[in-house]
C-alpha cells in the first residue's frame, strides 16, 4: 500500500515536563530536540524535527496526536475525506504551523477526546539524528514514529472516525474476559506497513488517562533488551515484561512514565502489505510472557 499517512507526533500535556526528561532520555533513548515556538519540550527517534511534544498544564496526558499526509495532495485528500465523513477540519493558525514545524495544518477533535491533527511537511531536523542508548535507532521509515493506544467510552464512534474520517484500515482485533464480566476489546489500525499506528481500548467507565501506552519500535531486539535493563534500573511500574504479543508477533517491554500513561518499547512486529488478509479475533493478549513484574 502507498505510505501516503504516518503518525508525526504526540503531544503531551502535563504539570511538570520536566520530570519526564530522565525517562525519555536515560531510560527509553530518545533524543532531545529543540523547544517548540510555544514552548513545548520536544523529543526524537528520527531525523524529524521532533516525535513528542511535552507541554505544561493540568490535562496529564494526550492532548493531540498529529498524523502526516506524504504530501500536499494527500493532505487536501484526507481532509476532504474528514470534511465527507461529517468530521469538519478546521485550519490551522500560522502560530499553531510554526510549533509544530509543519507545512499545512487542519485539525479535528476525534470522539475519544483527542485532537487530531492532520499535517504535511513535518520539518527535518537541523542535528543528524543518534541515539546513544539505542544504536540501532528506531524503525520509523514510511511508518512514523511508533504506535499509540487510546482508551475510550466513545468507542463505536472512534472507530467510525478512525477507519471513515482518517481512511486507516482495521488490522485484527482483541476480544477476551479478563476477570469475570469484564470483556477487554480492543482494535488495532494500520495505515502502512506498521501492523498498527493506532488502536482503540472500549472503556468500561472514564479512564483517569486516555492514553494508554505509547510504542517505540527498534531497528535491534538487543536495544529492546537493553532499555528493559535500563527500566528494570529504576523504581519505575513494569506493567508488562519481555513478551511477544499475539497479533503483531511483537517482542516488547511496557514501563510505567513518571505521568502515569507506559511506554512499549519493541521490535520485529509483523508488517501489513496490500494482500493482509488477517483481520481477525485474537483471544489472548501474548503468544509468552509480558508479565507484571512490579507495581507502582
Amino acid at each position: 500500500m502507498p505510505p501516503d499517512l504516518q503518525l508525526a507526533y504526540l503531544g503531551l500535556e502535563v504539570p511538570e515536563p520536566d520530570s519526564l526528561a530522565p525517562f525519555f532520555g536515560e531510560v527509553i533513548g530518545l533524543v532531545p530536540g529543540a523547544p517548540t515556538a510555544d514552548g513545548s519540550a520536544t523529543w526524537r527517534d528520527d531525523e524529524r524535527v521532533h516525535r513528542l511534544l511535552v507541554g505544561a498544564g493540568p490535562a496529564n496526558d494526550a492532548v493531540c496526536i498529529g498524523v502526516e499526509a506524504a504530501d500536499a495532495a494527500a493532505f487536501t485528500a484526507y481532509a476532504d475525506r474528514l470534511r465527507a465523513a461529517g468530521f469538519d477540519p478546521v485550519e490551522g493558525t500560522d502560530d499553531e504551523r510554526s510549533a509544530r514545524q509543519v507545512d499545512g495544518l487542519v485539525h479535528v477533535d476525534a470522539p475519544f477526546g483527542v485532537r487530531v491533527e492532520l499535517v504535511h511537511g513535518l520539518a527535518v531536523a537541523d542535528e543528524p539524528f543518534a541515539a546513544p542508548l539505542m544504536p540501532g535507532g528506531f524503525l520509523t521509515e514510511d511508518v512514523g514514529f511508533g504506535h499509540v493506544v487510546i482508551a475510550t467510552m466513545a468507542f463505536d464512534e472512534s472507530h467510525d472516525f478512525v477507519t471513515r474520517g482518517l481512511g486507516m484500515e482495521q488490522s485484527d482485533w482483541l476480544e477476551m474476559e479478563i476477570a469475570e464480566g469484564i470483556v477487554l476489546e480492543v482494535r488495532f489500525y494500520h495505515c502502512n506497513a506498521r501492523h498498527h499506528s493506532l488502536a482503540l481500548a472500549r472503556a468500561p467507565f472514564e479512564m483517569p488517562q486516555k492514553l494508554h501506552h505509547v510504542m517505540f519500535e527498534t531497528n535491534s531486539r538487543d536495544d529492546v533488551g537493553a532499555a528493559f535493563d535500563r527500566a528494570w534500573a529504576t523504581e519505575l511500574p513494569i506493567p508488562n515484561g519481555l513478551g511477544r504479543h499475539d497479533n503483531d508477533g511483537m517482542f516488547s517491554f511496557y514501563v510505567g512514565s513518571p505521568a502515569g500513561f507506559q511506554v512499549e518499547v519493541g521490535h520485529g512486529a509483523r508488517v501489513v502489505g496490500d494482500d493482509w488478509d488477517d483481520n481477525r479475533r485474537y483471544e489472548r493478549i501474548s503468544a509468552w510472557g509480558h508479565q507484571p513484574l512490579r507495581a507502582g
